[in-house]
């Protein structure tokens, strides 16, 4: 990972992609294997960025954070429990609010940017 203060740029780096499936207890359909390179991290563990890729498969989500991604590769889909249904492919862009209970579904193999931020839950205890 680079210094504080220095800009990230993702090809730049050498990282060693983080692989694993989704809990078996939380998968819907296919193998749900997926593969994180985690390029930055801020200071306070609130903020990380990175590349995504997945395979072909469905598996249940609960967000806490909030996440912005672009979609490098492939055709997702994401329903939400209230109903809603984002069908997204390589080239757009969206954010994933934190709360949002659902799917993730993998149609075709799939490759994002993501830009994440955890709220600070010690923060806001009282």
């Amino acid at each position: 990972m680079s210094s504080a203060n220095e800009i990230v740029l993702f090809h730049h780096q050498d990282i060693t992609p983080d692989t694993f499936a989704a809990p078996q207890e939380r998968r819907l359909s296919g193998e749900c294997e997926q593969s994180v390179e985690l390029h930055y991290s801020d200071p306070s563990g609130q903020f990380h960025a990175g590349l995504w890729s997945g395979g072909v498969g469905a598996w249940r989500v609960k967000y806490t954070e909030c996440e912005f991604c672009t979609l490098l590769e492939g055709h997702v889909r994401l329903l939400g429990d209230d109903g809603s249904v984002a069908d997204i492919r390589a080239g757009q862009h969206f954010v994933i609010p934190a709360g949002f209970e659902g799917v993730w579904e993998v149609l075709e193999p799939a490759k994002k940017t993501f830009a994440v931020f955890e709220e600070d839950r010690l923060a806001n205890k009282e």
